[in-house]
C-alpha cells in the first residue's frame, strides 16, 4: 500500500516535470476531461479510475466510476469525470460530470490521506469530495460537506481499477 502513494507521488513529480505535448481533451460548456482513447500511453498512466456501486434511495444503486488525472502536476491541468448510472430505474441513464480538482492532505485521523476536491474552483455547494487514508490508496470513500467520510452501514467507497 505504501509502495502505491510513493508510486503515485513519484509520477505526480515525474509528470512535472515532462514537456511532451498534451493530451487530446473533449470539451463540456464549462470544463474538460481527458479522452483515454487518443493520449499518449504516457499520459494515460496518470489516471486513476476508482469504480463501485453508491447506495441509492429509490434504485438498487449507483453504479459509480470516477476518473482522476492528474495531468501534467498543475492545478489548471489536473482533471476529473465522475460518471453515475441509477441502477434499477428505467431507463438507466448515465450522468457524467467534468472538471478540475484540487487535493487537500489530511483524512480525518490520518494527516497524510489525501482529499480530492472536485470542481473546487465551483461554489461550496457544487463540490464533491472523495478521500483516502494514506495507508490504503486502493479504496476512496465519499465524503460529507464537513469533508468527513460518511458514517453508515452502507457502502460509500470505491475500489481502484487502474
Amino acid at each position: 500500500m505504501k509502495n502505491a502513494l510513493i508510486l503515485f507521488a513519484f509520477a505526480i513529480q515525474l509528470t512535472a516535470c515532462n514537456s511532451k505535448a498534451k493530451e487530446e481533451i473533449k470539451t463540456t460548456a464549462d470544463s474538460t476531461a481527458i479522452n483515454t482513447e487518443t493520449a499518449p500511453k504516457n499520459q494515460i498512466q496518470n489516471v486513476l479510475i476508482y469504480e463501485g456501486l453508491l447506495p441509492c434511495a429509490d434504485c438498487s444503486g449507483i453504479q459509480t466510476v470516477l476518473k482522476i488525472d492528474v495531468g501534467d502536476g498543475t492545478m489548471e491541468d489536473q482533471k476529473f469525470e465522475l460518471s453515475s448510472i441509477y441502477k434499477g430505474k428505467s431507463p438507466e441513464k448515465e450522468f457524467v460530470e467534468k472538471g478540475n480538482f484540487n487535493t487537500e492532505r489530511g483524512l480525518e485521523s490520518d494527516p497524510n490521506g489525501t482529499i480530492f476536491v472536485l470542481n473546487w474552483k465551483k461554489p461550496v455547494e457544487q463540490q464533491i469530495y472523495y478521500g483516502y487514508f494514506s495507508s490504503d490508496t486502493n479504496k476512496i470513500y465519499m465524503l460529507d460537506r464537513d469533508k468527513k467520510i460518511i458514517k453508515s452501514k452502507l457502502n460509500y467507497s470505491l475500489e481502484l481499477k487502474k
